[in-house]
Order: structure tokens, then C-alpha cells, then sequence
């Protein structure tokens, strides 16, 4: 149960005056909610500005489109002509050195008049422009008098809005929410607030909604610093609940003797890289241990996680138990299948796949293997999780591209077996921030090098303007032999104009090339897809023009130009993504990049990356950097919690130290039973972490 003390918290934002069913309508759209906002969610709503009202300059002194207070006389109302609605009520004001013209549209003539007598003095505060030569503010923020400007907080908050709520309604509110506050026991060391000048919470969160200067909300404040501290503990020491609760969770040993890995490792043409080898020796020690094992694996581009994964597969194999590999896309777990199959033959593992393609009889017999056990690990999407799939003892499940699965999704597989072990893997490096704060109830493998033969790539940017130059370069890389990708991007959310696009330019390209050249798009029937790619592989075509199809999992050797239009409109990681899908044979391979000028600055951040490095690491990095966790980990899709306070780029330096406490905290205190331990549960029920409450009362 909650504690009481945070009831005032939980309150619901329609006990605040006010904000009657209307009102509470368009809280809901500002804070993100789908049922009534509380106070919590209105005082986890951060500022992201101020207003400095300490400045008062004179009219004649005052810069055109900044916010600003200035004391004027007012001298004369101009009210709108009767029945012309449309036109504005001016109010002519001056002081010693200049004038301004106060604008309201649609106002009560009555309520101006008596807001600005004429004659009287008014302090007004607003935004400025120029407008017909003239000093304008159109509808001010505040007027107040002389007894009215002794009232007004000299620095005023600036808050993010949805239309029909002001920063007037938001702030009334806020100042009634705090109000309300309680003072709350310090769940925080000490030491670690005294080092850090961290007020107390409550006097935190009154700090950075009323500040006393503007850099009081600044995010590395000490009050908003203090927040995001809280809110990161919260985070880790619910991952670490979780983490125990899974390492409690009975789990099975796995691991056999090694023979069918070694048998696999023999069929490889390469070498395993050193990273290939630390990662599998970490599963394998997680495969030998009677507690569950959940491991995220990952790695840039080609660097070799489908092999580890068959090992590890290979590991319980021996033990004469089954696994699965779930990829999120169909031509992705083709792509897999292509890779294990011949290596799971030449060690006598029984390999099969499965997506929604198989049907009736074949899928029937499928299944009725898979259940006595005669298929040793199966590869597949989300078919793999309906109910008619039965393992005889699946002891790992292997799930691919983790963030593009809900966490439902990732249990509803483990729980087809007996304490499933799991393994997670990623081909987009995720930054080491973001890999502490989701994916803390893991541990973590990383492959940094890339399988040995494989050759840089030369990447370029190119102005649209000069497509005819890369269509001749096309052309003499095509007279050569070698095999080529254009790719077509995604012009807004909708397949019908991406598919449009790319159609387009296979018209065009087809004209010029001929029969050489094909087309795949998302819209296309899977096996019409995987025969386009089939005839690519083979070198039947060899200009491949797609939509964003092939972003993930398409591996052809052979291919050694990727034509990437309209690169501007394309994330960091999606570019690293295709690019990946040349430099995999021994030819040298290059990458053109197309841009429409003139170029964003984010735009051209991410060209520059794109051009100066192929590691991974690094571009999720400056991902980061660039978009926010949000975008950079698809959140939006998969479930994830988004934070509301700290932010990975402003924050990110306090997360080791809010990982080290955590586990601290939980090694001394596994079930918080201490005075600090009791100040932590109500830190994990203010921040909304329940369910990991949950486990340490389930023991």
C-alpha cells in the first residue's frame, strides 16, 4: 500500500481551483495521460525557460521580439468599429522616450477600460514586435499596477503548452499544487547531498517552480539536479528488484560439454573475433548456473551476434534441450535462418523456421516435430509466441532487434519453457547511458570488432543536384560487376508515398539499366520479396532499388555501393543500419549520400558523423546527442518508461552514481526494511516503480 503521506500527490488535478471537466480535459493532452492527471504528473512537468521581469528597460531601448515588462502612461483606447469583429482594440501607452500600441482581438471593450484607465500608470509584460512601424505587444502576459508589480514573481517560469491552456492557467496551478506539498523523509545519503549542495526534495521541487534566478531552472541546478538524481535511484533500484528477482527466479543448468559448439566453430570460414569469444564464454558461464540468465548482446553492424547466438543455442542443445531465435521482421529471420542453417547441418543441430508464411500441412508437421523434440532450435518472428507452438523443453530463447518487443512479448516466449534462459541482441549499438537506465535488470555482452576480411567503407555526401554524376558512377560500377543498392526514403508516414518514390526511381533507373535492375518494397507478398532478394544474391539482378526494406538483415557479399536518396530525411542509426549492408565481401565499397540543400543543422551534424566514422558506438552516441532516448530507442513503440525529469543528455553524469547506490542499497537492504530503506519505497511509489514493490513482497 502507498504510504498516506503521499496521498496529497496522487490527488487528482480537478481538486485544484480552477480546473472543473473542460479544463482537466486539456491537462490530460499536456501531461500525456489517458485518465484524469494528477498532482504528480503537474509537478513533474518541468520549465524550460523563464521570464526575467527584474528588467525593465525603457520603450526606446527595447529589442523587437523579446518578452519584457515595461511602465507605461496610457493615453488614449482605439476600440474595434461596432459589428467589425475582426479588428483589433489598440491601446495607445508611452513613456519618456517612446510608444507602444497594446493589441486585443476579440476583447470586451468594458474590461479594457477599466484594466487601463486612461491617464494611469501600468506595468505590462509581453512579447514585442515591430508592426507598421510601430512597437507592438499583442495581448500581454501580465498588467498590473503599482501594488500589483510587489506581487508578481520577479522570475516567472516558462512551461510547455497544448492549445487552450496559458502559462497564466499553468502557473495558478502550480502555485496551488505546491501548496499541497508535504515534507517527506530524506531517502538520499547525507554525505551525497552536502557534496552536492542538493536541497531537500519538497524544497527541490518549490525551487525550480519558483525560482529566484534564471539559472534556478537550468537542468543542472542543484534543485533540478536533485530531482533527476531521484528519479535516475528510482529507475536503478527497481531494475536491481527486478534483476534480483530474476537471478531468485529457479533456473536450470544448461550448458553441455562443448561438443557441438566446437563442430560449429570448425564450419566457420573466419575466425571468431576476441569479443566473439568473451561474449560466448559469459553465456555459457550464465548457461552453467542454476539461476536465469538474461543477457543483452550487443553489436555494431556485421559483427558476428547471429554466430554467438547459434552457439549459445548450440550450448543447451547438448544438454538435449531446444531453443528459439525471434527476429522482429520476416526477411529478418530468413536472413537468420540463412546464416545457421548450413553451420546447425555440418554440426548435426536441427534447424527450422518458422513465420507466417508456413502453412497448413507443412506448418502442422512442423509443429508435431518441434513438440517431440525433433527440431533443435527453431528461428522465426512473433509466430513463434502464438499458442499452438509447443516445445518439448525450450531452455533459451534468443530474441533479436530486443527494442523493437514489448517486454509481453519477450516473456510470452520465455514462459514456453521451463525457466527459460534469455538473450537479447541488438545490431544498433545503444548508447552506454541508455544501457544503464533500460536495460539495467541485464547483464551485458558487446562485440567491438568487425569479422576479420572486412574492408572500410569510402562514404560521401553528394547534393540532389548532382544525381546525374552518381548515375553515371552507378553505371561504371554496374560495367565493372559489381552489385548495387539504392535506397529510397520514407517521405512521410505513409507506405503509399514511400512506394511511390521508390517506383519511381526504378522507372528511371530501369530505362537507363534495363533488366539488371529490380525493385523491393515493403507492400510487396514476402515470397515476391525474398525472390527480389534472391535474384540480387545471385547476381541475376544487380541494381536493387528499395524502400527502407532492407535496413536490417540483408547480407549480400557482393554488394558494394549503397546509393542513399534524400539522406537528410534519414536517423543516425537507420544510416549506419544501410550502410551496413555493404563493405561484407573483400571488395572495396563506398556509400554515396544524397542530400537536398540548403541543409538543417542537425541534418548536417549527422552527415558529418555519418562521413568521419563507421563505429557504431560512437554514432549511437551522437545520436543521443543529436535526437534524445526517446527517439534513439523507439520508447514510443516498445513500452519503455520515458523519464520526466532527467534527461540522458543533461543527467547522464549522475547515472553511474545512481547505479553504484542502488546496488549498494540493495546489498545492504535487499527488501528495504531499514529507516532508509522505508524513505526508499516511498521514493519508488512517488516515481511510479510499484511493480518492483511488488517483488520484494512477493519474497
Amino acid at each position: 500500500m502507498r504510504p498516506n503521506l503521499l496521498d496529497p500527490f496522487f490527488a487528482s488535478i480537478t481538486s485544484l481551483a480552477g480546473i472543473g471537466p473542460k479544463v482537466e480535459k486539456l491537462y490530460r493532452r499536456l501531461l500525456g495521460r489517458d485518465d484524469v492527471p494528477r498532482l504528480v504528473d503537474l509537478l513533474f512537468h518541468m520549465p524550460t525557460g523563464a521570464i526575467d521581469r527584474r528588467a525593465r528597460p525603457k520603450l526606446r531601448d527595447v529589442q523587437p521580439g523579446s518578452v519584457v515588462t515595461v511602465k507605461v502612461t496610457v493615453d488614449r483606447h482605439r476600440p474595434a468599429p461596432p459589428g467589425r469583429d475582426r479588428v483589433p482594440h489598440l491601446i495607445y501607452a508611452s513613456d519618456d522616450t517612446a510608444d507602444l500600441v497594446l493589441t486585443y482581438f476579440r476583447p470586451r471593450k468594458d474590461y479594457l477600460e477599466k484594466l487601463f484607465p486612461v491617464g494611469e500608470t501600468r506595468y505590462v509584460s509581453g512579447t514585442t514586435a515591430f508592426y507598421d512601424g510601430m512597437l507592438q505587444m499583442v495581448h500581454p502576459d501580465r498588467v498590473v499596477d503599482e501594488k500589483g508589480l510587489a506581487a508578481l514573481p520577479a522570475i516567472e517560469p516558462v512551461y510547455p503548452l497544448t492549445e487552450g491552456l496559458s502559462e497564466n492557467m499553468i502557473t495558478k496551478a502550480m502555485e496551488a499544487a505546491l501548496s499541497k506539498v508535504p515534507q517527506l523523509p530524506e531517502w538520499q545519503d547525507e554525505a551525497w547531498l552536502k557534496r552536492n549542495g542538493f536541497p531537500a526534495f519538497s524544497n527541490a521541487l518549490i525551487a525550480v517552480h519558483r525560482p529566484s534566478d534564471i539559472a534556478g531552472i537550468e537542468p543542472d541546478s542543484p534543485a533540478r539536479s536533485r530531482l533527476a538524481y531521484d528519479e535516475l535511484l528510482a529507475s536503478q533500484l527497481a531494475l536491481g528488484l527486478v534483476r534480483a528477482s530474476n537471478k531468485r527466479s529457479k533456473g536450470r543448468a544448461h550448458a553441455g560439454d562443448g561438443h557441438l559448439r566446437r563442430a560449429i566453430i570448425a564450419a566457420l570460414p573466419y575466425s571468431l573475433t576476441l569479443s566473439q569469444h568473451r561474449a560466448l564464454d559469459a553465456i555459457v558461464a550464465d548457461l552453467s548456473k542454476p539461476e536465469r540468465m538474461v543477457r543483452l548482446l550487443q553489436g555494431d553492424v556485421g559483427s558476428g551476434k547471429t554466430v554467438v547466438a547459434l552457439l549459445a543455442s548450440a550450448a543447451v542443445i547438448e544438454t538435449r534441450r531446444q531453443a528459439a531465435l525471434m527476429a522482429p521482421t520476416e526477411i529478418l529471420a530468413r536472413q537468420h535462418f540463412k546464416t545457421i542453417a548450413p553451420l546447425a547441418e555440418a554440426a548435426g543441430v536441427r534447424a527450422e523456421i518458422l513465420t507466417g508464411r508456413e502453412r497448413g500441412k507443412e506448418r502442422d508437421e512442423r509443429l508435431a516435430r518441434l513438440a517431440k523434440g525433433e527440431i533443435d532450435i527453431l528461428v522465426g518472428t512473433h509466430a513463434l509466441f502464438q499458442d499452438e507452438v509447443v516445445f518439448r523443453d525450450l531452455a533459451l530463447a534468443v530474441i533479436d532487434e530486443q527494442h523493437r518487443f514489448g517486454v509481453h512479448q519477450r516473456l510470452a516466449l520465455a514462459n514456453k519453457g521451463e525457466a527459460v534462459d534469455m538473450l537479447v541482441t541488438t545490431a544498433t549499438p545503444i548508447p552506454r547511458t541508455l544501457v544503464l537506465t533500460y536495460f539495467g535488470d541485464m547483464d551485458i555482452s558487446e562485440l567491438r570488432e568487425k569479422p576479420a576480411g572486412r574492408q572500410p567503407i569510402d562514404t560521401r555526401t553528394i547534393p540532389l543536384d548532382r544525381i546525374n554524376d552518381v548515375v553515371e558512377a552507378v553505371g561504371r560500377a554496374l560495367d565493372d560487376g559489381q552489385r548495387v543498392y539504392w535506397v529510397c526514403p520514407l517521405v512521410e508516414e505513409s507506405e503509399n508515398v514511400d512506394l511511390a518514390a521508390a517506383e519511381d526511381r526504378f522507372k528511371t533507373l530501369r530505362k537507363r539499366f534495363g533488366g539488371i535492375t529490380d525493385l523491393v518494397h515493403g507492400k510487396m507478398r514476402g515470397a515476391d520479396k525474398d525472390e527480389a532478394m534472391r535474384r540480387f544474391a545471385a547476381g541475376e539482378t544487380r541494381l536493387l532499388v528499395s524502400t527502407t526494406v532492407i535496413e536490417v538483415g540483408v547480407d549480400v557479399p557482393e554488394a558494394t555501393v549503397m546509393v542513399i536518396e534524400h539522406a537528410e530525411r534519414f536517423g543516425l542509426a537507420q544510416l549506419h543500419q544501410l550502410r551496413g549492408r555493404i563493405g561484407r565481401g573483400s571488395g572495396k565499397s563506398t556509400c554515396l549520400l544524397l542530400y537536398r540543400t540548403p541543409l538543417g543543422e542537425i541534418a548536417k551534424a549527422r552527415l558529418t558523423v555519418m562521413r568521419e566514422t563507421e563505429d557504431g558506438f560512437r554514432i549511437a552516441e551522437e545520436d543521443l546527442k543529436l535526437r534524445g532516448e526517446g527517439d534513439v530507442l523507439g520508447t514510443r513503440q516498445s513500452g519503455m518508461p520515458s523519464f520526466r525529469i532527467a534527461s540522458p543528455e543533461a543527467h547522464g553524469h549522475l547515472l553511474p552514481a545512481a547505479r553504484d547506490d542502488a546496488q549498494l542499497i540493495l546489498a545492504r537492504d535487499p527488501v528495504l526494511a531499514s529507516e532508509r530503506g522505508k524513505a526508499l519505497l516511498c521514493l519508488l511509489y512517488l516515481f511510479e516503480r510499484d511493480d518492483a514493490i511488488r517483488l520484494i513482497k512477493a519474497g
